[in-house]
C-alpha cells in the first residue's frame, strides 16, 4: 500500500468507526426522529407541498446512502480482526484443526461441505454420548 493510501485508509477508518458509533447511539436515534417529528408538524405550514416531501425524501437518502458506506467499512474491520483473533486461538490450540485458519476465504461450495463434516462429527458424537447413557 502506498504511503498516501495508507494516510487516506486510516482516516477513513477513523472517521468510519466515530461515525458508526455515533450513528448507533441514543441521541442520534432521538436526533432522526426530532428530525421526522419537526418535519411532519412543517406539514400544515407548507401545505404538504411536493418540496416539503422532497426535503424528507432526499435529506434521508443521501445520509442512508453515504452511512451505508461508513458502517461497511466498520464491519468489515471488526469482522477481519476477528477472524484474526479466531486464527490465533485455533493455532495456539493444540486440538484445534488448523485448516481452519482462514477457512473465511473458502468458496461458499467449501464452506458448505465443512458444515456437513462438522454436521456429520456432531451427529456421531451425539449417537455416541446417547449410547451410553443408562435407560
Amino acid at each position: 500500500m502506498r504511503p498516501e493510501n495508507h494516510v487516506v485508509s486510516k482516516w477513513f477508518g477513523n472517521i468510519a468507526a466515530r461515525t458508526a458509533g455515533w450513528v448507533g447511539s441514543a441521541w442520534a436515534f432521538f436526533l432522526a426522529l426530532a428530525s421526522v417529528v419537526l418535519w411532519g408538524f412543517l406539514g400544515p405550514y407548507y401545505h404538504y407541498s411536493d418540496t416539503w416531501q422532497l426535503v424528507i425524501n432526499t435529506a434521508t437518502t443521501v445520509i442512508t446512502f453515504l452511512i451505508v458506506f461508513l458502517i461497511q467499512n466498520t464491519q468489515n474491520r471488526d469482522a477481519r480482526a476477528l477472524h484474526l483473533k479466531l486464527d490465533e486461538v485455533i493455532r495456539a490450540l493444540r486440538g484445534a484443526h488448523n485448516e481452519m485458519i482462514d477457512i473465511e476465504k473458502l468458496s461458499d461450495a467449501e464452506l458448505h461441505e465443512l458444515a456437513k463434516r462438522y454436521e456429520r462429527l456432531r451427529r456421531a458424537y451425539e449417537l455416541k454420548h446417547n449410547n451410553k447413557k443408562p435407560a
